[in-house]
C-alpha cells in the first residue's frame, strides 16, 4: 500500500489552518498522514500544532523559529516524507479546504503512471465555488506565469490536462522522482518555485497532469494579505529572472530575448499603473544581481529536442493566455 503525506506549510493565520486540517480529517476511503510545517508563527499556531500532533498519531509537525520562506518550509516537509519512505507528497495551502475524496482522487491519478512527476488538483474559488482559481499553472514566451482556466466554470473543463506546471497550492508529487531531480530551490524563498521545479521535471522528461475530480476551495492570498504588495511584486520579479536563467540555456534565452523583453516591459508598465513600478524594477535588478548564485540545470543530460518541445509549449501557452484573458474580460 502506498504511503501518502499531506504537507501544509504555515505562517500565522491560525483560523485558516484549523479549517484546513478539519476538512482533511473528514477525508474518506484512504489513509494518509499530515505534516504541518510552521514558519515561526507568532499567533499561537505553534501551540495548536504541537497539541494537534500530540493527540493524533497521523499528524506530525515541524516548528521553525523564523519565517524561512515557503520553499524551505516545503523542503522540510518533503525531506521528512522521503526519509520516512512515503511514496507521494501532497502540498496544500493552509487556505485551501478539500473535499472528502480529494486525497484519494489525487492518489489514483498519479498512481496510474510512474512517469508522472505531479498531478495538480482543481482549485476553485472559495467565494464562487463554480469558478476556477487554478487548474494547473502555465508559463509563456513572454516570461509570464498564469493560472490555468482562471475564472472559468469548472463544469466546462476537460479532465487530465497537461499544464506547464503543477500549482504548489494543491498538488501531489512522486517522491521517487523528487529524489532524482531535487527539491524546491530555497533561493526563491516564495513565488514561482513551483514553476521552477515543474520546468526542471519537464526538462528531464517527466509528465505533469491535472485531476478535475480532486477539488478544493481556495481563499487566495490569505497568508500574504493581497494579490499585489511590495514584497510579492519585488520577489516575483526577481524569481522570474532566476527561473529563466536556471532552466533556459543561453541560446534559448537569446532566441526569446525579444518576447521576454516585451513581456517584462509590459509588466513594468502594468505595475507602474498599480503603484508598484519601483518594486518591480528593483526586483528585476535583484534578479540580475543574484543569478551568479543560481545554479543552472545540467543541460548536457537533456536532449536538444526537449528544448524545441518546451519552446513550442511556451509559444502555445501565449495563445492560451490571450484566450483566457479575453474570456475573463470580454
Amino acid at each position: 500500500m502506498s504511503k501518502i503525506l499531506v504537507i501544509i506549510p504555515h505562517y500565522n493565520k491560525l483560523a485558516l489552518l484549523k479549517e484546513c486540517v478539519h476538512y482533511l480529517e473528514c477525508s474518506e476511503n484512504i489513509d494518509f498522514d499530515i505534516m504541518i510545517v510552521d514558519n515561526g508563527s507568532n499567533d499561537g499556531s505553534g501551540e495548536y500544532i504541537f497539541n494537534k500532533a500530540k493527540e493524533n498519531n497521523n499528524i506530525h509537525s515541524i516548528l521553525l523559529n523564523d519565517n524561512t520562506g515557503f520553499a524551505r518550509a516545503v523542503n522540510k516537509g518533503l525531506n521528512y516524507s522521503i526519509e520516512n519512505n512515503y511514496d507521494y507528497s501532497i502540498l496544500l495551502n493552509n487556505d485551501a479546504y478539500v473535499e472528502k475524496d480529494f486525497v484519494k482522487n489525487l492518489f489514483l491519478a498519479i498512481n496510474k503512471n510512474k512517469n508522472l512527476f505531479a498531478v495538480s488538483a482543481l482549485m476553485l474559488s472559495y467565494y464562487d465555488k463554480n469558478k476556477v482559481d487554478s487548474f494547473g499553472d502555465y508559463y509563456n514566451v513572454f516570461g509570464w506565469s498564469f493560472q490555468g482556466h482562471l475564472g472559468e466554470d469548472y463544469l466546462e473543463l476537460e479532465d487530465d490536462e497537461k499544464p506547464f506546471s503543477a500549482c504548489g497550492g494543491a498538488t501531489i508529487y512522486n517522491n521517487a522522482i523528487l529524489k532524482k531531480i531535487g527539491l524546491f530551490d530555497e533561493k526563491f524563498f516564495a513565488y514561482l518555485e513551483d514553476i521552477d521545479i515543474s520546468y526542471r521535471a519537464k526538462l528531464y522528461g517527466y509528465e505533469i497532469k491535472t485531476c478535475k475530480e480532486a477539488k478544493c476551495f481556495h481563499l487566495g492570498s490569505a497568508t500574504s494579505g493581497s494579490k499585489y504588495n511590495e514584497f510579492k511584486v519585488r520577489i516575483s520579479a526577481r524569481n522570474n529572472i532566476y527561473l529563466l536563467n536556471k532552466n533556459m540555456p543561453y541560446i534559448m534565452i537569446l532566441l526569446n530575448i525579444f518576447p521576454l523583453f516585451v513581456g517584462h516591459f509590459v509588466k513594468f508598465l502594468f505595475f507602474i499603473y498599480r503603484g508598484f513600478g519601483l518594486d518591480y524594477f528593483f526586483g528585476i535588478f535583484d534578479g540580475f544581481r543574484g543569478i551568479k548564485y543560481i545554479k543552472k540545470n545540467d543541460f548536457k543530460k537533456i536532449g536538444i529536442f526537449k528544448f524545441f518541445e518546451i519552446e513550442i509549449e511556451l509559444i502555445l501557452n501565449t495563445f492560451k493566455y490571450i484566450v483566457n484573458f479575453l474570456k475573463r474580460h470580454i
